[in-house]
């Protein structure tokens, strides 16, 4: 957790309270996540966003059933299958399962990390958790060739056009801050709202919605879960999926995260 939210879980008596000062984008770049079988179908597979599914089963049990759009690349051929995968430069969002989400979809995703790939993340569950929440299995051969054509995610704004926005903000536009207060305090870009995500709910009176909003944070990921909170009340809102970092000048550097 960041310092912020650290000395808050203090107020409210929480004691062995640890913060990982390099933040989430380094953590994703050493570690696995966790992704829910819920919002892999919702916030992936039903809105079509690219992205890497694998099933690390035996091919012949994962025939049985297996998630729509997943390829095969059994956990004993990872090492050996590195080179299927996208190039690590186009950062191609790679989920995996196996039965149950133990094991085996562990020491894969291990695997692709040491070998440099990131963002990964293991579907909690795997497969069981899949059909226990009644989603649609399809049966017979998967694919074993890898494709990812990356594509803006829905309300994405482009680096370029976020730039140029955040050098010259025209009078109805807000940039909106949703990192931490410690982010922020650190350096904001110039004319910048910072409302840190866990507060937007309690704070929409403080938000114009007369503006179009753009939600930044320092990794796109926040930002993209500002938007859909912002998008729910009706906001006219996009979100920047980038690495942002600031200087405490207001100076700013974008890449894709």
């Amino acid at each position: 957790m960041s310092p912020d939210s650290a000395r808050r879980a203090e107020s409210l008596g929480y004691t062995n309270v640890k913060v990982y000062h390099e933040g989430l984008p380094e953590w994703v770049k050493r570690n696995y996540l966790v992704l829910s079988t819920q919002f892999l179908k919702e916030a992936w597979i039903d809105k079509d966003i690219p992205h890497v599914l694998v099933d690390v089963r035996p091919a012949a049990e994962a025939e049985k059933g297996f998630i729509k759009g997943a390829v095969t690349v059994p956990v004993a051929e990872i090492e050996k299958a590195v080179a299927k995968f996208p190039p690590k430069d186009k950062k191609a969002p790679i989920m995996i399962y196996d039965q149950k989400g133990g094991d085996d979809a562990v020491k894969a995703a291990r695997m692709l990390i040491t070998a440099g790939f990131a963002p990964v993340d293991i579907v909690s569950g795997g497969l069981d958790a899949w059909k226990a929440a009644g989603f649609p299995v399809q049966t017979g051969k998967l694919a074993d060739t890898i494709v990812y054509v990356p594509k803006p995610r829905p309300g994405e704004i482009s680096i370029d056009d976020f730039t140029k926005i955040a050098k010259n903000t025209p009078a109805d536009t807000l940039i909106l801050d949703v990192r931490n207060r410690d982010e922020g305090n650190a350096g904001m870009i110039t004319g910048a709202k910072l409302v840190p995500d866990e507060e937007i709910l309690d704070r929409f009176a403080e938000i114009p919605k007369d503006k179009k909003i753009v939600t930044h944070c320092s990794t796109g990921v926040r930002a993209e879960m500002a938007y859909h909170k912002l998008k729910e009340k009706g906001y006219n809102v996009q979100f920047l999926n980038a690495k942002v970092e600031i200087n405490d000048k207001g100076e700013f550097k974008l890449e894709k995260p």
